[in-house]
Parts: C-alpha cells; sequence; structure tokens
C-alpha cells in the first residue's frame, strides 16, 4: 500500500509545516519614522502607541505571539509582499488603489484630514489657499486628497517622505499650511514649539480617503484575515479599543458596526 502512505506522509509533513507557521511571530509593520501618537519610541527604547499597543492587545486575542518590525514607509507595501512583514498596521487608510495589491481587514479607526497653519492666518476653505505653499506627506490617502481635489485652488503642494519633515517646514515658516490627519495634529500642537498654530478646517469625505483605516495583508492571507477581523471586533467590543484611543489620543476614534 505505498500511494497511500506517501498521501498521509505528504499530509502529516503539511500539518507540521502549518503548525509551524502559525506559531511564528506576527511580524507588523509599522514605519520606522515614528509617527506620534499612533506609533513612536518612549523613553527605553521601545516601540509604543495607540497603533502598537493595540496591535498587541489584537495578537493577544488571537494568542499569537507579535514582533514590532520597523520599515520604511514609502515601502511598506513592498515589505509586506514580499514576506519581510506579516501585516501593516500604522494608520493605512483602506483605499481602491491600495485594495489592487493587498488586502485590509474590516477598518478599526477613521479620522478625517486637517489643515494647520498660524493662528492669523485667514483660512476657512479651500479658495483660501490660493497664493500659499501647503505640505503633505507622500503615499498617503492626504497626498492623494491634495492631487485630485485641489489642483485648481491655486496652492502649491509640496510633498516629503516623512511627516516630521512637514511638520518642521510649517514651524520654520518654509510652508504656509499643512494638510495631515487631524489626530496627528492635535497632539503635534500640544508641543510647546508649535504654540501659535491651530487646526483651520478639515477636509471633507472624498474616496481619496477611503473606507477608514484597517490592517494591511497579503492577499492570500485568508486565515489571518479572518482572525484579525474576529480580534478587531473583540477589542472594540471589550473596551479595549476605547480605553487606549482615549489615553494615547484624548477621544474614540474606534469604528463600530
Amino acid at each position: 500500500m505505498p500511494f497511500p502512505l506517501k498521501r498521509t506522509l505528504a499530509a502529516a509533513t503539511l500539518s507540521l509545516a502549518v503548525t509551524a507557521q502559525a506559531s511564528e511571530p506576527l511580524k507588523v509593520g509599522i514605519s520606522g519614522e515614528p509617527y506620534p501618537p499612533f506609533t513612536f519610541k518612549a523613553a527605553s527604547g521601545d516601540w509604543t502607541g495607540f497603533e502598537v499597543d493595540l496591535a498587541r492587545a489584537l495578537c493577544d486575542a488571537m494568542e499569537r505571539e507579535c514582533e514590532i518590525t520597523p520599515t520604511g514607509w514609502s515601502g511598506i507595501i513592498a515589505s509586506l509582499n514580499a514576506e519581510r512583514i506579516d501585516m501593516i498596521m500604522n494608520s493605512m487608510s483602506i483605499t481602491a488603489k491600495r485594495q489592487r495589491v493587498i488586502d485590509f481587514t474590516r477598518p478599526y479607526y477613521f479620522t478625517p484630514g486637517a489643515y494647520v497653519a498660524a493662528d492669523e492666518r485667514e483660512m476657512t476653505s479651500p479658495e483660501d489657499l490660493d497664493g500659499l505653499v501647503m505640505g503633505v506627506q507622500g503615499a498617503t490617502t492626504n497626498a492623494t486628497y491634495a492631487r485630485r481635489a485641489l489642483r485648481d485652488s491655486g496652492v502649491e503642494i509640496r510633498v516629503y517622505n516623512q511627516a516630521e519633515q512637514v511638520n518642521n517646514d510649517l514651524l520654520s515658516g518654509r510652508l504656509d499650511v499643512i494638510l495631515a490627519d487631524e489626530i496627528a495634529m492635535v497632539q503635534f500642537l500640544e508641543r510647546d514649539e508649535a504654540e501659535g498654530f491651530e487646526i483651520k478646517a478639515n477636509a471633507p469625505r472624498h474616496e481619496a480617503y477611503g473606507e477608514g483605516v484597517g490592517i494591511g495583508l497579503r492577499q492570500a492571507d485568508d486565515a489571518l484575515e479572518a482572525s484579525l477581523n474576529a480580534a478587531i471586533a473583540a477589542v472594540i467590543e471589550d473596551g479595549t479599543c476605547a480605553s487606549l484611543s482615549e489615553q494615547y489620543l484624548g477621544t474614540d476614534v474606534c469604528v463600530y458596526d
């Protein structure tokens, strides 16, 4: 009976391989450039923040070990598809363009884009951008929105690799206004050096912003997607998401069914 024996051995080998894979730590991809209060380094040198702690809570809910794995933001999707990381949990909005190359879990939080400028600058609508120099971080939904919706507003759009570069150029006067995630801007404006700046307006709902922020996954990882969706539902239902959101962001941004 050699054939059934071979099939049995093959099945056993596959089962062991799947078990070993499931026991390996999940590599949670975050941007190597800090993005407070979502991802940043504590005084100890360890990564922390709303999404870092939420990722750990999700892994606890799945009874999986996690490994926070920083990588460059501009290449983070390529790192996922090259299997250098297993998931992206770094304020990545669910958009149709990204869904062509990766999958997403259900959304776990949503915040709008916000315009930030000096207190004395008069600005209440896109019409007030005419003649101004505005900064955005590249490869973000805010950059996509700026390209699609603000092309005829008369604003000069400058794209940066890192969020902190945008912030610094606003503070130094090299930019008149910036467009970035509202929650990140609330935290930014609490800095001493940001005194004299304020949120002027929010960007309207637009298809560039997608459905909210989800966890990016490889398109073949259906089992992991199902496990993460169940874990997201669990940490939202038991209040963990809201608690971490209040702790780091000062408000509840979690997406409820």
